[in-house]
């Protein structure tokens, strides 16, 4: 699993039989326990290979290539059958295994592997602990002329929201 991101709740997914292309957004609906990349464990829901059938925000890719009518082409209706390419070494509490970055899924109007992650999710997020733990000479080098020493500073208090 080296330098592969788990996918998160939010993460973009797109087809490559879209006619124009469009993605859309992976809800995790499987569990509601596992995390990443959130320190509150509020936003950022591990997706698993559970996430089948209708598990996208909008559930449309746009029009799909896969089923012409006439001149033009039926709307997609995205439903997951399956996920591949998925951390078999890790099994959450849903029994299911972590989707990756480069996971892709299965369409049955489409072919195998015709889905894919285009942004696993995760974004940086920048706690206080992580300035605790940095060492001050990279501080000094990435915000110049900031005192990361005092952290009791009003102005140097990190929220998040």
């Amino acid at each position: 699993m080296s330098e592969k991101h788990y996918v998160v709740q939010g993460a973009v997914c797109e087809c490559k039989f879209s006619v124009e292309p469009k993605t859309d957004i992976l809800l995790v609906k499987t569990h509601l326990k596992h995390y990443a990349n959130d320190s509150e464990g509020k936003d950022k829901l591990i997706g698993t290979d559970k996430e089948i059938g209708c598990t996208m925000k909008k559930n449309t890719f746009g029009k799909c290539k896969k089923q012409p009518s006439g001149n033009d082409y039926l709307p997609c209706i995205i439903d997951v059958a399956k996920w591949s390419g998925i951390y078999e070494k890790v099994t959450y509490s849903n029994n299911g295994k972590p989707l990756l970055e480069d996971s892709k899924a299965t369409c049955p109007k489409g072919a195998p592997d015709c889905i894919s992650i285009k942004n696993h999710g995760q974004t940086v997020e920048l706690t206080e602990k992580n300035i605790k733990n940095s060492s001050p000479q990279i501080l000094a080098e990435i915000l110049p002329g900031v005192n990361f020493s005092d952290l009791e500073e009003e102005s140097l208090l990190i929220n998040n929201r």
